[in-house]
């Protein structure tokens, strides 16, 4: 039996595994990642496409852990789209450049004074309303609008972007015919005896780490209701100013052939919701969008939900991690990303955790495997039949 030794596998291919990939494969190593269904299926091509700066953890009206590990990371992934980055990302399609940031009251004076720091100079600007885009430049508009600098991004043309550079390592296997034993694994008549392994398949990390036979690191997932809105909208890019840190409604838009636009809701909305049946769920989106945009006519847009769940690192009470998390044991590596944005920096850790350990890279091209290359999973909207 023919033995494959890479020196790095993962298993896992959102965004995190498919970056890392690239980053690994430039810095010489032979690398080989390992799909169950389809690349960007689960938690990547459910995000909202946002790159984060850390705008959104500030609005208790202070600068916390969680702002400061990813207030860089829209810089980094600007740098990548205009080709100037450690991944070439020039050909992704940026949905909006910055989003927006609105109260239907008063933007509090402690929050203004977070905006003032020196970490938020440069990410947040006040608008005045001369510079209100749409659908904020409506007369009943009353409320404050801030510009972010956080991009948004179309997450199946960042898929396959990423897929086309890494098509030639990724390949899909059976995880039923996965077998690990303390010499490396098998899939079928395939056998591989990988130096390092990267577990980042998000909630799949817990079957895995069940056949390592690994008890740590643990992993939670906190769960989100989303909503889709489809019909004649216009773009939006938006979070709605609540009172808690977590913005009381989050708007992306994405635009559809013939003219509609998806409407992707999240924000407490999607939080709140998981308590809620789907049609539940909807009336109480449709409520929350008359209540914060009254001057927008919603009457015939039609809408779906999507439950999902974020597989994290296990913390005290389930919070929320800070920051991306890589951990593990051996020769086994285990990610959780937490978000999107996060994905160069997690990429940089493997790195960093390899050269520490001492790994140099064996060279030569990545071993071709007898197994299917992964397609690229639908975007959430692609895979509703039924719009109410």
């Amino acid at each position: 039996m023919n033995v494959l030794r890479p020196d790095l596998l993962i298993f896992g291919g959102g965004i995190a595994g498919l970056w890392t990939l690239l980053r690994a494969r430039q810095a010489g190593y032979t690398v080989l990642l390992l799909e169950s269904s389809a690349l960007g299926g689960g938690q990547s091509i459910a995000s909202q496409g946002i790159i984060h700066g850390g705008t959104k953890y500030a609005l208790k009206g202070g600068i916390s852990k969680s702002t400061h590990a990813i207030a860089d990371m829209p810089d980094i992934w600007r740098d990548a789209l205009a080709g100037e980055g450690d991944v070439d990302l020039s050909a992704v399609r940026v949905l909006s450049a910055h989003q927006q940031l609105w109260s239907s009251g008063g933007i509090r004076s402690s929050l203004a004074a977070v905006f003032a720091s020196k970490l938020m100079q440069g990410k947040v600007s006040s608008l005045a309303k001369a510079q209100f885009p749409p659908p904020f430049n409506a007369p009943d508009f009353r409320g404050s609008l801030y510009q972010l600098q956080e991009p948004v991004l179309d997450t199946a043309s960042l898929l396959r972007t990423m897929r086309e550079q890494a098509l030639s390592a990724c390949y899909q296997y059976d995880p039923e015919k996965l077998q690990v034993d303390d010499a490396g694994l098998q899939i079928g008549r395939l056998r591989l005896q990988p130096r390092r392994v990267l577990l980042a398949a998000g909630g799949g990390n817990a079957g895995l780490l069940e056949r390592w036979g690994m008890e740590r690191p643990q992993m939670q997932q906190r769960p989100l209701h989303m909503v889709m809105l489809k019909g004649r909208l216009p773009a939006m890019y938006a979070h709605c100013l609540g009172a808690s840190a977590v913005p009381r409604l989050t708007i992306t838009s994405y635009p559809l052939q013939g003219g509609e636009m998806i409407w992707y809701l999240g924000g407490q909305l999607a939080e709140e919701g998981v308590t809620r049946t789907p049609a539940q769920q909807i009336v109480a989106a449709r409520d929350e969008l008359v209540k914060l945009l009254p001057w927008l006519d919603f009457s015939s847009a039609v809408c779906a939900t999507l439950q999902i769940q974020r597989a994290e690192v296990a913390t005290p009470g389930g919070k929320r991690p800070d920051d991306c998390y890589l951990g593990g044991e051996g020769q086994i590596m285990v990610t959780w990303p937490t978000k999107l944005a996060f994905a160069p920096r997690l990429a940089d850790l493997v790195l960093q955790k390899l050269k520490k350990e001492g790994l140099k890279p064996a060279g030569g091209a990545s071993p071709a495997l007898s197994l299917p290359h992964p397609p690229l999973a639908p975007l959430p909207w692609e895979q509703v039949s039924t719009w109410s």
